[in-house]
C-alpha cells in the first residue's frame, strides 16, 4: 500500500501525517508513506486546497484533516479493494 500526504508541511499536513502513521501502525500493515511537498506534484491530483490524503493513487480527501477513525477507515476500505 502507497500512502501520500499532500501538502507544503502546514501544521494541518503535520497532523494528517501523524494520524496515517499512528492508523498504519496500529493496523499493523506495511504501507510506504510520501509526504509530497512539491506543489506540481500535488497539482497533478484533483485537489484544490491542502492536505490531502491519497491511498494507492485515488485521492480519498482532501481541504481537511480526517478523524482518525476515517483514516483507519480509508485504509481498509483500500485494503479490501486490492
Amino acid at each position: 500500500m502507497k500512502i501520500k500526504i499532500l501538502g507544503t508541511g502546514c501544521a494541518r499536513c503535520q497532523a494528517l501525517e501523524k494520524t496515517v502513521r499512528e492508523t498504519v501502525k496500529e493496523l499493523d500493515i506495511t504501507a510506504e508513506i510520501e509526504d509530497v511537498k512539491d506543489i506540481k506534484k500535488i497539482m497533478e491530483y484533483p485537489i484544490l486546497t491542502t492536505p490531502g490524503l491519497v491511498i494507492d493513487e485515488k485521492l480519498v480527501v482532501s481541504g481537511r484533516v480526517p478523524s482518525k477513525a476515517e483514516v483507519t477507515t480509508f485504509i481498509t476500505t483500500a485494503l479490501t479493494n486490492k
